[in-house]
């Protein structure tokens, strides 16, 4: 756990605390289409970071802790389908 880079674990935290407030504690987990949505989502903030852009518009965080979010849900997700098979 503590080869997790700090900066980039804390952004990521801000990012899941907007997401709650917004959406609602764990929320992620009930979006239909889920695995589609989410590597969507995950591919449009890494977009804005290859066009040079590192902060989301409307909160203000990191791309990069956006899609480490995405992906995160996405994994967290699949890896539960692999343990409960």
């Amino acid at each position: 756990m503590d080869l997790i880079p700090p900066l980039m674990e804390l952004e990521t935290a801000k990012v899941l605390s907007v997401g709650a407030i917004k959406y609602h504690e764990d929320n992620w987990r009930q979006v239909p289409d889920l695995r589609r949505r989410y590597i969507a989502a995950a591919r449009r903030h890494i977009n804005a970071l290859s066009q040079g852009i590192m902060l989301d518009d409307e909160t203000g965080l990191h791309h990069a802790a956006h899609a480490v979010c995405c992906l995160m849900f996405l994994g967290e997700v699949e890896l539960e389908a692999l343990i409960t098979e």
